[in-house]
């Protein structure tokens, strides 16, 4: 998807690197010094426009968490947003979410959140998917033994390649909704941007994992 360039994006990410980072290799080993308190990790990998991990920040103020997006333009408009109201236990990470191991230890981080990715349909595109094997390698690396993945999309294709290859890893399912919102737990989700304009036009899929020990 092509991302519109916001020509001040570059100027509000380094007015605000308080709660932006932009060298993470720099803070391997050191990220809970950018937070109030040193508590459990979670990181969102794709934070979009910033609504889930903001609205998750204020309901668990006894989680960190960090939201790793790519695109400049996408993460300044949800920096933006959290500025609107800044909070203790938030920070943005402007890189490629593949490259997580390069940027916390091993079993740093409690929970992965992987929301509404981009389903790369074309076989060929396989290996760019998120939850492909080479990158549930990464995350097993960097997730806590006792951790787990989160996952949700409205792509079927994408839904039903994840659990094949959670599968194959082998992963474990800790829960598998085939329609989110009208399912149980839908009382406690929080939605993305993306998920509020295109859920009406069909189900919302998730899954929780964790890996085998």
């Amino acid at each position: 998807m092509r991302v519109r360039n916001k020509p001040w994006a570059d100027g509000y990410i380094k007015a605000h690197s308080d709660y932006i980072v932009t060298d993470p290799k720099a803070w391997l080993g050191k990220w809970q010094t950018r937070f109030e308190k040193n508590q459990p990790l979670d990181v969102e990998v794709g934070t979009g426009k910033g609504q889930f991990i903001i609205q998750n920040a204020k309901a668990h103020p006894d989680i960190n968490y960090i939201g790793v997006e790519l695109q400049k333009s996408v993460i300044a408009t949800a920096l933006r947003k959290f500025m609107a109201d800044p909070l203790p236990n938030l920070q943005f990470v402007l890189t490629d979410g593949a490259n997580l191991d390069e940027i916390f230890l091993a079993n740093e981080i409690q929970k992965i959140f992987l929301n509404f990715s981009d389903p790369w349909p074309k076989k060929r595109h396989a290996k760019r998917r998120l939850t492909s094997p080479n990158f549930l390698k990464t995350y097993q690396k960097v997730l806590d033994p006792q951790g787990k993945i989160e996952f949700k999309t409205d792509n079927r294709g994408l839904f039903e390649y994840t659990l094949v290859t959670m599968n194959q890893f082998p992963m474990v399912f800790d829960d598998v909704s085939l329609d989110l919102h009208h399912s149980p737990e839908n009382d406690t989700n929080i939605e993305t941007e993306y998920e509020e304009k295109f859920s009406p036009n069909g189900p919302i899929y998730k899954l929780i994992a964790h890996f085998k020990s």
